[in-house]
């Protein structure tokens, strides 16, 4: 499929061009915010550039300061009107790290005790050395 077909399927970039119908929280000529329509709990929010991006590694850091920036917006907002118990702001890049919807976006998720949602990790403890060797593998990419 040509990079222009993945573009006029993205169901995200339907949504931008408001040929896909969404429920709206914020919306400007870069950025969008618009409740999910598969949400896990009550007030579950997407934050997404309307430009089509597939990951966050091929956005200009500039714009993913602003979506971010956007995402603590919508998380404030959502707070104030729901009152949840607590909030996960989650951005998956590649289907390996849980991505289904190949355009960038960030999920605003409330949460309530006893929500039943499970975000959790195996604990992998590295000696100081172990970590000081991948520090200097991401200093040297980094510069």
């Amino acid at each position: 499929m040509s990079a222009r077909e993945q573009v006029a399927q993205c169901p995200f970039c339907r949504i931008a061009r408001h040929v896909e119908p969404a429920a709206f929280i914020y919306e400007d000529k870069e950025l969008m915010a618009f409740m999910d329509k598969n949400p896990i709990s009550l007030g579950h929010a997407l934050v997404a550039p309307k430009a089509h991006y597939g990951t966050l590694l091929e956005m200009e850091p500039e714009l993913v300061g602003r979506l971010f920036s956007l995402a603590a917006r919508i998380a404030r907002a959502i707070w104030e009107a729901l009152r949840p118990d607590g909030l996960n702001l989650l951005q998956n890049n590649l289907p390996a790290a849980g991505q289904t919807v190949p355009h960038v976006h960030v999920h605003v998720i409330p949460r309530y005790y006893g929500d039943g949602i499970a975000i959790r990790w195996p604990a992998r403890h590295k000696s100081l050395q172990e970590l000081e060797e991948v520090a200097k593998r991401i200093r040297a990419a980094f510069s």
